[in-house]
């Protein structure tokens, strides 16, 4: 039976990501954090992020990490509690060294959202859903 989801990204520069994903709320798992590699724990399900350096990384899949400068080669989604808790994202992240590729807006009437990329270029969408409006 599956049990953990664990979402596995490389990285150039393990402490320039540990003061990104520090700085917008991730809680640090030290048990799976190493000098080559850092681990997180993210939202209230304690979903697992595991960051690798980018040639340990392209060790584990045998294939090349993708140029994010380039193309998404995916996007994480994270909920969130209120459409203030997407708008401190959206500060967090800029202050802790990422970018915003999408401004905090609604969408559709009841959904607020934002997009924001690590130093990496890795992109995540944080989105507030009022279900009340749909």
């Amino acid at each position: 039976m599956l049990k953990d989801l664990w979402i596995n990204l490389p990285v150039k520069d393990i402490e320039r990501s540990k003061k990104f994903y520090s700085g917008i709320g991730f809680k640090l798992n030290e048990k799976y954090s190493g000098q080559d590699s850092l681990s997180y724990m993210i939202g209230n399900k304690e979903m697992i992020l595991m960051l690798f350096k980018e040639d340990m990384f392209e060790s584990f899949t045998r294939s090349k990490v993708s140029d994010t400068s380039l193309s998404s080669e995916v996007l994480f989604s994270i909920g969130a509690e209120s459409r203030e808790d997407v708008d401190q994202l959206v500060k967090n992240a800029e202050a802790s060294g990422g970018t915003v590729f999408s401004e905090a807006a609604e969408v559709q009437g009841w959904m607020y959202g934002c997009g924001v990329a690590d130093p990496d270029g890795h992109r995540w969408n944080a989105v507030y859903m009022d279900f009340s409006k749909r």
